[in-house]
C-alpha cells in the first residue's frame, strides 16, 4: 500500500513544521511562523491567515491533521509516526498511545494494527524494523509482554478509548489502580515527577506516563471538552497529533487535505446523488432496482478484466418510537416477503449486530443489504456501500447526517469504466426534503466535503400523478387527511423481481426513476471530468480554496493580464511506454525525482566510509569552550552514565556480532530521514554492508555519536541518488525519452503569505518577501527600459518550478523583456553551496536549451560566480542586453 501523492504531502507538511520547531525550539512559534510562510501573518481583526497556536497541553508538541473521511487518515498516521520519532529526542521510548472514541472503532484499530497481512502493520513493520507490538487496556494492564526492555527496543502502540482515560469509575478504574504487574517499571525510575496525585506508581495511567508517548487521537473533533483535555493531559505526552475531517476552532492544523485531491486521487464516490421520492414504497422498489443495475454495470466491468465489486444498500430504519414506525425488523421481513434471500439481509443496530465477523468485500459474501438506524454512524465503513435508502417518516426531514459518510469510500481506490460507479445515492422520501439536503450537507462537512459535493432531484413535487400510470392510487399523497400519507409499504407496488436480471421497463414508476438517476450521474460524471482537467492545468493550490476566508491573495496587475496570458512555460515530461499501468494518462506524465530513481538499487554501491577521519571531526565538532573562557577541552558528547540510553548502548553490545549490525542500521536508518524511492530491505542491507567490517570499538563510537555517523551516512545515500537521477535524465533527454510540452500558466491571483515591497513593474499588485540581495537585484532590474514585468516566483507548489533531476528546482524570478525573452532567475548572494548550486545550473540550462530561444535561465552571485552562473554585474549588462 502505498501513499498517495497528498498523503505525501500531509508527511511533507510535518517534516516542514519541524524543520522550524529545530531551528526555533518553541512550539508555538514555529507553528505561527510555518503558516505566515505560507498565507501571511495573522489578522484578528480579518481573521485572515492562521489562527496562532493554541497551548492545549502544556509541554507538547500539538497539532491537527484534516483529512476528508475515506482520505485514509489511519494509514497517514501509520507513516506519520515515523516522521515525528525521527524528529523527536531519540534517547526516548518509542511509546504511542492512539485514543479512538467508539468501541467498534478501538476493536477495528487492533485488529487492524495487530494483523501482519494488513497493509497499516506491513507499514509500521517496515519503517520499524518490525519491532512493533500492538496493546488494548487488557494486554497492558496484564503486562502480557509488556516490560521496560521490551518497550525501550521497539515501537510500542497501546490502543485506549476515550472513555477508558476520562472516567475513574468501574473497570475503567484500573488505569488508575495499583498494578503489581507493572511493577518493573517502577523499579527502575528514579524520577517520581510523573506520578498523578491520589494514584500509585504503578498504575498503568503513570507507567503510560513516565514514557512520555506520543498521542494519536483519532476522530479528534469528539475530544474537545474541558475532560477531554484533561484526559490528554494526564498522558504526559511529548507530541499529540490529531486526525479529524472536521477539526474544531482550537485545533493547530499543521496539514489540510482538499477534498477535490481525494477526487482526483479517486479515493470517494463523488458527487453524492440525492433523489426524493413520493412515498416509503418507492424509496425501496427504487433502491432494489439501483442495486441491481449497479451490480449488472460492475460485472460486466469485471468480465473486462475489472476487479469484483458487488454494490450494498443502507436502509436506514426508523428507531423504535411508535407501531407504526417503519422499524429494523419490520423491513427485514418486508423484504423477504418481496423475495428478498434473507442471507442477502444484515441488521447492524446499537444491540444486533449481523455484520459480526462477515467479510463484507469476499466474493463469496451475499450481503447486498444492510439495516440500520444510526449505528454505523462512525467507525465503519465498506466501499462496497452505494446507496443510502432512508425510511423515515414523509413528515420529518431525513436525518442522514450521521451516516452519508458510509457511502463514500471508492472501491479499490480507482476510477470505474461505468461511470455511475464513481458515484454514491441517497434515496429519501419526506415533505422536508430541503431540510434533509441541509442534512446531507452537514452530513458532507462532517466528512470534510462541501456542499458543492451533491446533486439533488425532487420529482415528489415535480412529476404529475399521470406519469405513475396505474401503479399509483388516485389521491394526491400530499393531502394529510387521506387514507395514504405516504408512511406505510405496499408490497403491491414493489415492480422489482429479484429472479429477473433486466432493468424495469419503460414508463413504469421505477424506469423513470433509474433513468432520471442515470442522467444525473452521466450530467455530473462530465462536469467532474471538466473539473478534474481544469485542476491539471491550474497551478493553484486547492488548499487555498478551501481555506479562501483565511488567505489575502493579490490579483495580477491589470495592465499585465493580457501578455502574462500568452505565455506557457514548459516542464519536462516523461513517455509512458505502451500498455504501461498509466498509459491510461495520454502518454506522458511530468518527470519526477522518483520516476528517474525507479530502478535504482543501492546494492552494489559503494559501502567504504574513512571511519577514523569521521571520528576526528566528531571531536573536532564537539570542542566546547572551557569554563574561563580562555582555554578550550575536548568533550564529545558521550551519553551520561547510568541513563536509559547508555543501558541500551550496553545491551545492543552485549549481543552477537549479527544482532549488533542488525540494531545499530536501524538506529542509523532514524537519522536518513526521507530516502524513497529505495526499498526499506534495500536501505537495510545497504547499512548491513557497511557496518560489517567495524570493530565492536567502532560500533561503541557509532552509537554514542549516532547521529553524526547517520548524517554522513545520508549524505552519501544522496549522493549516489543524485548522480544515478541526472545520468538517467541526460540520457533520456538524448534518446528523447524525456521532452518538453506547455504545462503552467501565471495563475490570476498569488497567495505570497509575507509581502515585499512595493516596487515598480511588478506582475502581481503585492509580491512575496525580498531578502537584501533580492531587494537590490529587483531594484537594478525594474529600472531597465527593456523590463516588461517581474514576478516574485513563489515556493512550495504555489509557482513554477523546474522539474528534473532535482527535486523541483523554484527559480526566484521570473523576468519578461520588450523583445519577448521570459527569464528564469536564481540569486545567491555572497555564499556558494557548491554541489546543490551546480546542479541547479545544470538542471536551469537545460531547461532553457531545451524549452527554446524565448526561454533563459541565469544563476547570478553577487560577487563570486560557479562555472555557468554570472556576477550581478555580468548579469544586469546581458539583460539590459536581450
Amino acid at each position: 500500500m502505498e501513499l498517495k501523492s497528498y498523503q505525501q504531502d500531509v508527511l511533507n507538511d510535518l517534516r516542514t513544521y519541524f524543520d522550524y520547531l529545530a531551528k526555533q525550539g518553541d512550539p508555538a512559534t514555529s507553528f505561527n511562523t510555518y503558516w505566515e510562510d505560507r498565507l501571511g501573518p495573522y489578522n484578528a481583526i480579518t481573521r485572515k491567515g492562521m489562527r496562532p497556536y493554541l497551548k492545549t497541553i502544556p509541554g507538547a508538541v500539538h497539532l491537527c491533521v484534516k483529512v476528508p473521511t475515506a482520505g485514509g487518515k489511519t494509514f497517514i498516521a501509520c507513516n506519520a509516526l515515523k516522521v515525528l520519532f525521527d524528529r523527536l529526542p531519540q534517547d526516548e521510548p518509542k511509546a504511542v498511545v492512539w485514543l479512538v472514541p467508539w468501541s467498534n472503532l478501538l476493536e477495528q484499530t487492533v485488529k487492524n494494527l495487530s494483523d501482519p497481512n494488513h497493509p497499516y502493520r506491513q507499514k509500521l513493520n517496515t519503517l520499524f524494523n518490525h519491532r512493533v507490538d500492538v496493546y488494548d487496556k487488557d494486554r497492558l494492564l496484564q503486562g502480557a509482554n509488556f516490560n521496560p526492555g521490551v518497550v525501550q527496543e521497539q515501537l510500542s502502540i497501546f490502543v485506549m478509548s476515550f472513555a477508558s482515560l476520562r472516567a475513574r469509575n468501574k473497570d475503567d478504574r484500573k488505569v488508575y489502580q495499583e498494578n503489581g504487574q507493572l511493577a518493573p517499571f517502577v523499579d527502575l525510575l528514579t524520577d517520581r515527577s510523573h506520578v498523578l496525585g491520589d494514584t500509585d506508581e504503578s498504575a498503568l495511567i503513570n507507567v503510560i506516563r513516565s514514557l512520555s508517548p506520543v498521542v494519536v487521537v483519532d476522530e479528534s473533533h469528539n475530544a474537545e471538552s474541558d475532560m477531554s483535555v484533561d484526559m490528554l493531559k494526564a498522558l504526559n505526552p511529548r507530541c499529540v497529533l490529531d486526525l479529524t475531517a472536521t477539526p474544531k476552532e482550537n485545533a493547530n492544523i499543521v496539514s489540510m487535505v482538499s477534498a477535490i485531491k481525494l477526487k482526483r486521487e479517486h479515493m470517494v464516490k463523488l458527487p453524492i446523488i440525492a433523489y426524493n421520492h413520493r412515498e416509503k414504497t418507492e424509496v425501496i422498489d427504487s433502491a432494489l432496482h439501483l442495486q441491481r443495475n449497479l451490480e449488472q454495470m460492475a460485472l460486466a466491468e469485471q468480465k473486462a478484466g475489472g476487479k469484483y465489486i458487488r454494490p450494498i444498500v443502507l436502509f436506514q430504519a426508523q428507531p423504535r418510537t411508535g407501531e407504526e414506525n417503519t422499524t429494523f425488523e419490520k423491513l427485514k421481513v418486508l423484504l423477504v416477503k418481496a423475495g428478498i434471500k434473507e442471507e442477502q439481509i444484515k441488521i447492524k443496530t446499537a444491540t444486533i449486530n449481523e455484520l459480526k465477523g462477515v467479510d463484507l468485500l469476499s466474493p463469496k459474501c451475499p450481503v447486498r443489504y444492510i439495516i440500520t438506524v444510526n449505528a454505523l454512524k462512525e467507525g465503519w465503513d465498506c466501499p462496497f456501500a452505494y446507496v443510502l435508502a432512508s425510511l423515515a417518516d414523509r413528515s420529518s426531514a431525513v436525518d442522514v447526517e450521521q451516516i452519508v459518510g458510509r457511502v463514500l469510500r471508492q472501491p479499490y481506490v480507482t476510477s470505474h469504466q461505468h461511470k455511475m460507479l464513481n458515484m454514491s445515492y441517497v434515496l429519501t422520501a419526506s415533505l422536508k426534503f430541503e431540510n434533509t439536503l441541509q442534512n446531507i450537507i452537514h452530513g458532507l462537512q462532517a466528512a470534510g466535503f462541501s456542499e458543492k459535493d451533491y446533486r439533488a432531484e425532487n420529482k415528489a413535487d415535480e412529476l404529475p400523478v399521470s406519469a405513475w400510470a396505474d401503479e399509483q392510487p388516485q389521491y394526491s399523497l400530499f393531502d394529510r387527511k387521506g387514507e395514504n400519507t405516504g408512511d406505510e409499504i405496499d408490497l403491491g407496488k414493489i415492480s422489482f423481481d429479484p429472479s429477473g436480471n433486466s432493468t424495469p421497463p419503460q414508463g413504469t414508476l421505477a424506469g423513470t426513476v433509474l433513468d432520471d438517476i442515470t442522467n444525473l450521474a452521466e450530467e455530473e460524471s462530465r462536469k467532474t471530468e471538466a473539473q478534474m482537467a481544469q485542476l491539471a492545468n491550474s497551478p493553484d493550490d486547492p488548499i487555498f480554496k478551501d481555506m479562501a476566508d483565511k488567505v489575502t491573495s493579490y490579483p495580477m496587475r491589470s495592465g499585465f493580464v493580457a501578455v502574462a496570458s500568452e505565455w506557457i512555460l514548459p516542464r519536462f515530461f516523461q513517455k509512458i511506454p505502451e500498455g504501461g499501468l498509466l498509459a491510461s494518462l495520454g502518454g506522458s506524465v511530468e518527470v519526477t525525482r522518483n520516476g528517474l530513481l525507479k530502478d535504482f538499487k543501492l546494492t552494489g554501491n559503494d559501502t567504504k566510509v574513512n571511519f577514523q577521519a569521521l571520528l576526528a571531526e566528531v571531536f573536532q565538532i564537539d570542542i566546547e569552550v572551557g569554563q574561563s573562557g580562555e582555554s578550550y577541552s575536548p568533550s564529545v558528547s558521550k551519553i551520561r552514565k547510568g541513563s536509559d540510553r547508555d543501558v541500551l548502548l550496553q545491551h545492543i553490545l552485549s549481543k552477537p556480532r549479527s544482532s549488533q549490525i542488525k540494531d545499530i542500521s536501524h538506529l542509523l536508518r532514524q537519522h536518513l530521514g526521507d530516502l524513497s524511492p529505495i526499498s526499506e530491505p534495500d536501505v537495510t542491507k545497504y547499512l548491513g554492508r557497511v557496518l560489517e567490517d567495524l570493530s565492536v570499538t567502532e560500533f561503541d563510537e557509532i552509537l554514542r555519536n549516532e547521529r553524526r555517523f547517520g548524517l554522513v551516512l545520508k549524505e552519501k545515500i544522496q549522493g549516489f541518488l543524485d548522480l544515478y537521477a541526472e545520468k538517467n535524465f541526460v540520457r533520456w533527454l538524448q534518446t528523447g525519452d524525456v521532452f518538453m510540452q506547455p504545462a503552467w500558466k501565471f495563475p490570476a491571483t498569488i497567495v505570497p503569505g509575507h509581502e515585499g515591497p512595493l516596487i515598480t513593474k511588478s506582475l502581481y499588485e503585492r509580491e512575496g518577501t525580498l531578502n537584501s540581495f533580492e531587494h537590490r537585484v529587483i531594484l537594478g532590474i525594474a529600472g531597465l527600459e527593456n523590463i516588461v514585468f517581474w514576478h516574485r516566483n513563489l515556493e512550495r507548489g504555489k509557482g513554477f518550478s523546474i522539474n528534473g533531476f532535482k527535486s523541483n528546482h523554484y527559480p526566484d524570478f521570473i523576468l519578461l523583456t520588450r523583445s519577448g525573452n521570459l527569464i528564469l532567475l536564481e540569486t545567491k548572494g555572497d555564499h556558494l553551496d557548491n554541489s546543490n548550486s551546480a546542479a541547479k545550473i545544470r538542471l536551469g540550462n537545460s531547461w532553457s536549451t531545451n524549452a527554446g530561444q524565448r526561454f533563459k535561465y541565469f544563476m547570478v552571485f553577487e560577487k563570486n560566480s560557479l562555472n555557468g552562473s554570472h556576477t550581478l554585474e555580468e548579469f544586469m549588462s546581458l539583460v539590459e542586453a536581450l
